[in-house]
């Protein structure tokens, strides 16, 4: 049990003042979060020319927003911003005191977030000879995303057969520093919600609704989008909304369950 809460935007000028709303509701989203994860805490960003910020510690997210590092994270956002991402972590594999299992995780040009399991992940790093520098298992499906981006776009087939031989649980956020305006989202069978504000050009996710509503009370424009799980999203700027939408398939938990239970 994770939680994911993050900002995709599309390409629009923005002052200081939106930019610094936007961080707050993000700061809300992520501190909400820590009630489904505790034992760590992450943040980063890409811009449009592929330069990001990461900041991550084995603690819970009301400490971590307050802490200097997490001031000169978001000091760093500009108009050029298209993703902001953030995980609150529940320990499953990996020692939270190895901040290179914490998220979000950097493999490659990628960086990425994940709430749920990848059960194979260990026999997956073997198989397809990726390389490894962490024990979390998230760091498969970075690897992944990161094979997948190429001269600068997403090989969504490569994508579709790499994940289809994974088995457990996921919903994911991805961001490759080698395609900046593209935010790759993997809604399988764990939840995440969204919102979206079209004259904005602005959408919002988080593990849980609640948390969304609370850190949006008093704004207005902000429209649920609802997507289905086992669904693969590519928004991509100039605009985020809608963003290209997919079939998402891999082996979930509740299948895993029945196939060890029927011996196959």
């Amino acid at each position: 049990m994770c939680g994911l809460a993050g900002v995709i935007l599309g390409e629009k000028p923005r002052t200081g003042r939106e930019l610094k709303r936007l961080a707050d509701i993000f700061t809300r989203l992520l501190v909400s979060s820590e009630a489904r994860g505790p034992h760590a805490t992450g943040a980063a960003w890409v811009n449009t020319d592929g330069e990001y910020g990461l900041f991550k510690q084995p603690m819970p997210a009301s400490k971590f927003v307050k802490r200097p590092e997490y001031a000169r994270l978001l000091a760093g956002l500009d108009d050029r911003l298209t993703v902001l991402m953030g995980h609150a972590r529940w320990r499953t594999c990996g020692d939270e005191r190895n901040n290179a299992n914490n998220h979000p995780i950097l493999a490659g040009d990628v960086i990425g977030t994940h709430n749920g399991t990848i059960l194979n992940a260990d026999d997956l790093f073997r198989r397809l000879r990726y390389r490894r520098e962490a024990e979390v298992d998230t760091e498969i499906l970075c690897r992944i995303v990161n094979g997948a981006t190429r001269d600068g776009a997403l090989d969504v087939s490569y994508l579709r057969q790499r994940l289809a031989l994974c088995r457990g649980q996921m919903a994911a956020v991805f961001a490759s520093r080698r395609m900046p305006g593209t935010t790759l989202i993997l809604k399988g069978d764990k939840p995440l919600k969204f919102r979206c504000h079209r004259q904005r050009q602005v959408v919002l996710y988080a593990t849980d609704r609640t948390y969304l509503d609370e850190a949006l009370a008093g704004e207005r424009g902000w429209l649920e989008m609802i997507v289905p799980p086992m669904t693969l999203l590519v928004f991509q700027q100039p605009g985020v909304c809608p963003p290209f939408a997919g079939d998402l398939s891999f082996t979930a938990q509740a299948r895993v369950k029945k196939l060890r239970e029927t011996g196959q």
